[in-house]
Parts: structure tokens; sequence; C-alpha cells
């Protein structure tokens, strides 16, 4: 039974994640009370979603490092149109969010696919560029909650079984990314695209394309992402998730992603956040320094990309699945292959 568990790398997580809440609740009970673990996945919620969209860019291969500033700009924009113009409805902006993040993640798919340019090039490069386009738009300044009209605001914060809609957006991502992986063919294509391009070439599936559409995926979360962080913290500025793309980098590779593509799942992706999640509401909770907060992440992602590396050393790559399997070729001759 323990050889199957370590075996199997989500249930190892899931365990362990049960582990420390046990752990830390035993010194502070109130940290399993419903409420406070409701209010994690609550808190968890916008890396649960980000780290979706980075999941699918890194199946591809490839990987995102201006999600956050990507949620960042696009938050500002539409902070600013309802300091402005607090009339129009908090749906549009919800609307408006998601397409602007959807087009600055095809800006970064078009770069790697058509110029060819390495993905952490592209993004390291755009990232900057999103956050100076934030400075300018802003000049600087912040949009605060008194400048923010209360249905921008209180819309995430809104009830539905207990649960905040926040919790409910990281739901209903969570549903719809695993189907359209699972079920669709071009949900499916992204892991051929990344497992390995030559079969993904055999099998009609352009491995750059699937990349522009991951960048695409990406950005649009990483918009609707906007609209939901600056009304849940109630203020936007240039600095907004400053550093948090790197959060969702680990909470991939800790959920099992590969950083080489073509492994990882929506279960491991989960995992993943809900790690962080809990440490970083659990270390301050035992009264560990923040520097040993910073020092403790780090180290536990280090240690997960390792153990990523040897199990795909050890069982290799399953990248056709029979909706994808390539055919046996016959030879012009009509000999059977």
């Amino acid at each position: 039974m323990i050889k199957n568990l370590l075996k199997n790398r989500e249930l190892l997580l899931a365990v362990v994640i049960v582990l420390m809440v046990l752990g830390v609740g035993a010194r502070s009970p109130e940290f399993v009370g419903a409420g406070n673990l409701l209010e994690m996945f609550n808190d968890t919620s916008i890396l649960i979603i980000l780290a979706l969209g980075q999941m699918m860019v890194l199946l591809t291969k490839g990987i995102d490092l201006s999600m956050a500033a990507n949620l960042a700009l696009t938050g500002m924009i539409v902070a600013l149109i309802n300091f402005h113009h607090p009339d129009i409805p908090v749906w549009s902006l919800v609307l408006l969010a998601t397409i602007l993040g959807l087009v600055l993640g095809a800006i970064n798919g078009l770069l790697v696919w058509k110029v060819g340019i390495p993905p952490i090039v592209v993004t390291l490069g755009t990232m900057s560029i999103y956050r100076g386009i934030i400075f300018l738009l802003s000049n600087g300044g912040w949009i605060n909650a008194h400048q923010m009209s209360p249905q921008f605001l209180s819309l995430p914060r809104a009830t539905f079984i207990g649960l905040p809609l926040l919790g409910w957006c990281a739901i209903a991502a969570l549903i719809l990314v695993a189907y359209f992986l699972r079920y669709s063919r071009t949900g499916r294509a992204l892991y051929t695209a990344g497992g390995n391009a030559t079969a993904a070439y055999y099998t009609g599936i352009n491995a750059g394309k699937m990349q522009f559409v991951s960048f695409c995926l990406s950005g649009a979360l990483a918009g609707f992402c906007g609209y939901l962080w600056i009304s849940r913290f109630a203020v936007a500025y240039v600095d907004v998730a400053n550093g948090f793309e790197l959060q969702i980098v680990a909470a991939c590779v800790i959920g099992g992603i590969s950083t080489m593509g073509g492994i990882g799942s929506v279960v491991g992706c989960l995992l993943g956040a809900l790690f962080l999640g809990v440490i970083n509401n659990a270390l301050p909770v035992i009264e560990v320094s923040p520097f040993w907060q910073m020092a403790i992440s780090g180290g536990v992602i280090v240690i997960a990309v390792i153990l990523n590396e040897r199990a795909n050393k050890r069982k290799g790559r399953l990248i056709l699945r029979h909706s994808l399997a390539v055919q046996p070729v016959r030879p012009e001759t009509g000999a059977s292959s």
C-alpha cells in the first residue's frame, strides 16, 4: 500500500496536504474549522484558475511568465473604466477583461508560433511591456475601493451555498478545463504537441499552433482573473500581483505538470495550488518567519522538479491515445507494413 502511495503522485500530494492541515490544526484548532477551510479555498481560487492556464501552456512545452502582468493590466483597464463610467454593467467588464486577456495571450502565442522566439524570452519581454502600459494608463496612480462602484466590488463576494462566487469560479474553471483536455480533440492535441512534436506532425497536429492556442487560453484566464483580483482586493496599481507568476508555475510543478511538456493533469494542478495555499496560510499560524516561508516554498519547488524529472525518466511518455494513434503506412507496392 505504501509503495502504491509513493508511485501515485497525486494521491501522495493529497495525503501530504491533509497531514499538513491536521498538523497545524493540532496547534491551532480554528485552522481546521469549516469556515476557515472554505476561506482558504476561496483565497486560493485565483491561483487555481491561473495555474490551469499555465498548465495548458506547459503541456505544449512552453511557459507563460506574463500571466501576472496580464492580470494586472486587464484589471487596471476595467478598474479605470468602472471609475469613469460606473453605470456600465459589471458582467460586460468581466467579459471585456477576459477578451483583453485573450488578446494579450494571443500576442505571446503569435511571437512564439510565427516568429519562433522561445516562450520564456517572449513572456519575459511582454511581462515588462504590460507593466509599463499599466504605468502609462494610470500615471503611476492607484484606483482604490472608494473609486470603484459597489456592484464592481460585490460580485466575487456574493455567496451561494456557503461559498463565495470567487470559489465557484475556480470550481467551474476546473470542470471546464478537465472536460476540454479529456474530451476535445484540441485538448488532447496539447498533450501530443508537447510530448512529441514528431508524433504530432505525423498525426496532423501543428505543434506551433497548439502553443498559440494554449497561450490564448492562458491569457483569457489571466484576464478573467484580472477582474477577480481587483474586485476582491479593491485596489488597482502598477505592482498588482508582482511576482505572482512564480507562484503559478510553482503550483503546476508541485502538482506534477512537467516543464518538458506532455505530462500533467487538472487534479495535480488543483492539488499543487492547494498545497501552496495551505503553506501560505499555515506558516504564519505556526509563527514561521516570512523569510523562512520563502525558503520553504523554494525548497518544495526544487524537490518537486526533481521528483517530476525522475518520474519522467522512469515511466517514459505516453504520447498517443487511441483517438490519435498513428495508422500503419502501407508501401505503394501494396505489401502490408
